[in-house]
């Protein structure tokens, strides 16, 4: 039997990136050869900004490759696997020498992502290699009580990693008080915003621990019928759910009388969603199952009380239902020593924007924002300036860098304007206009709106106009205060909470970033120098050397001036398409 193992990430980043092409020039090369390798799979480990990465264990230890392509397979064969001889430049983590990506790593815990990137997430028995359903075994063997689980995940401190950040163990208390004889838990796997490619990687990196989680829940809630939510636009992490389910069913950990216990009965099946975000709100969820148009009813009643079918009903998202396993398993005490006094445990946060290391990383409640950005992250891009980061998704809120020592817990986060959300952080450099910025997130929230509400419907209708009029060089005095008006209004009057936070970034920009929008509106200049209508395209005198690049490359032909001599740009014919700026190699051209 081979002792060298060679693991290929085909997590959906990793297979937009050419994983399948590796993966398939390794496994003909091993049929060619003749090599004595074992070829498996996994999904994604996080590390998305060096994708295809390869995973090589041998006699010596384990090599984390990055950035492999079919070129590189045939080094890696030549020299690791027939030589033994591994290939340092390409490593990007191993425990045997220290690699340029290894902060990356460094302050990460992984609980909920504690399988991804380690087992195949096709087979049930890698997920049991790893602890997987020892959780709901020792709860079943050692007769733990339904009440004893709800404390357990009280206890530990858990709470609602979708966005609302409620305790997890009192939401399933509020379940386990109602007496019906039917009632539903449901997995929200349909969050629209950045924080949801972390529910597509934990779907398909380890898709049981959720499973886990949700047959962990019902038992603690009494509950009989499971349903994931999950957007069809994820097939990927649809697949390998079906997979999971069949092969739980067939190990006795869904059916009836689950691994013997009597009248323990649960089924889960997918439903597939159609991306909606108003869908990552419970009751538009629940009226998209049942087959209406997803949107939010009027609570009272709650789900807890009348959800699914007008059933008991809980729902929690991806992230929450991970960790329940390893909860249970390990304890309370163990889960709740990470994190501050109201926010305990890990957090998984989706890094992307103008970020060096894009990708997922879980890490303790309490780290500061700078710590995540600067040390995980890699710091900023192109050695810009640090400026903001939205978090909390589209409707999350935007967070200076002089507040980048605010500590990652739901009410340090709260008390910016921004929310925690699912999980999203996207990272804006000093290139990023703020107000373009809230109109880019606020489209997304009008669009997705599900229309029911009036002040959502038409007010976020009219804030985007204003917002569009503003980055558009068209601003006028009071349109300020027209937005913030509007803002508290919709925020005020919405039904769900989509159309409650809908108005965040544009709040926080202001709050934040008042002096852009007054920039932009009094002086018709964007200081980001982002907005096409309001930049100004000139040639610098000194630098000009008359090369005639820009004004051979115009589209309108709006440059004059002979060779050798300095050129000049007709304002009332400049498109301000950017690409005389673009062209230029002595830096003549100056943007204002």
């Amino acid at each position: 039997m081979s002792k060298t193992k060679v693991i290929v990430g085909l997590g959906s980043c990793g297979i937009a990136a050419g994983a399948n092409k590796v993966y398939d020039k390794l496994s003909a090369l091993k049929i060619s050869e003749n090599l004595d390798f074992e070829l498996g799979k996994t999904s994604c480990v996080g590390m998305c900004f060096r994708e295809p990465l390869v995973e090589i264990i041998d006699e010596t230890g384990s090599y984390l490759y990055g950035e492999i392509d079919e070129k590189k397979v045939d080094e890696i064969i030549e020299k690791h696997i027939k030589l033994f001889s591994p290939i340092k430049e390409y490593v990007v983590k191993t425990d045997l020498f220290e690699t340029k990506d290894d902060n990356f790593f460094k302050g990460q815990v992984k609980i909920a992502l504690r399988n991804c990137g380690f087992i195949n997430p096709e087979f049930i028995s890698e997920y049991e290699a790893r602890d997987g359903y020892k959780s709901l075994k020792k709860i079943i063997s050692d007769k733990i009580s339904d009440q004893d689980v709800i404390k357990t995940v009280l206890d530990s401190g858990l709470r609602g990693r979708g966005g609302g950040g409620f305790p997890t163990g009192l939401k399933w208390r509020f379940a386990n008080n109602n007496k019906s004889d039917e009632k539903y838990i449901i997995c929200n796997a349909d969050e629209g915003d950045p924080g949801a490619f972390m529910d597509r990687s934990l779907l398909e990196g380890d898709p049981h621990s959720v499973i886990e989680g949700m047959i962990i829940g019902a038992y603690a809630m009494g509950s009989n019928g499971g349903v994931i939510y999950c957007r069809a636009e994820y097939p990927l992490a649809i697949k390998r759910l079906n997979i999971a389910l069949e092969q739980a069913r067939n190990a006795g950990y869904l059916g009836k009388n689950i691994l013997g216990l009597e009248g323990f009965n649960l089924d889960i099946y997918v439903k597939e969603g159609a991306g909606a975000f108003v869908c990552g709100e419970e009751t538009a969820l629940i009226a998209s199952v049942e087959g209406e148009r997803g949107m939010p009813r009027k609570r009272p009643p709650f789900p807890a009380e009348a959800g699914l079918w007008r059933k008991p009903t809980n729902i929690n998202n991806v992230e929450t239902l991970a960790n329940i396993p390893w909860i249970i398993l390990h304890g309370a005490d163990a889960y709740a020593k990470y994190g501050t006094e109201k926010s305990k445990g890990t957090k998984v946060f989706a890094l992307t924007g103008k970020i060096q290391n894009g990708g997922l990383v879980e890490v303790p409640m309490g780290i500061s924002i700078k710590d995540i950005i600067f040390k995980l992250g890699g710091g900023i891009q192109n050695g810009k300036k640090f400026k903001a980061v939205q978090l909390g998704g589209p409707s999350g809120g935007c967070i200076p860098e002089h507040l980048s020592d605010t500590l990652v817990d739901y009410d340090s986060v709260n008390a910016t304007g921004a929310i925690m959300g699912s999980g999203g952080m996207v990272v804006m450099d000093e290139t990023t206009c703020m107000v373009d910025m809230a109109r880019f997130f606020l489209n997304f929230t009008q669009e997705e709106s599900c229309g029911k509400c009036t002040f959502c419907r038409i007010g976020t209708k009219r804030m985007l106009e204003i917002l569009t009029r503003i980055t558009q060089g068209e601003g006028k005095q009071g349109d300020i205060e027209l937005l913030e008006e509007l803002a508290y209004q919709i925020k005020d009057s919405s039904l769900c909470g989509l159309g409650q936070t809908a108005p965040n970034p544009v709040l926080t920009t202001l709050k934040y970033f008042r002096h852009e929008y007054e920039a932009h509106i009094n002086d018709k200049k964007c200081p980001a120098k982002s907005c096409k209508q309001l930049l100004t395209y000139e040639v610098d005198k000194v630098n000009c050397t008359g090369c005639t690049v820009c004004a051979k490359n115009c589209p309108v032909n709006a440059i004059d001036g002979a060779r050798k001599e300095m050129h000049f740009i007709r304002q009332d014919a400049c498109i301000k398409c950017g690409v005389c700026y673009s062209k230029c190699k002595f830096n003549a051209i100056k943007i204002s």
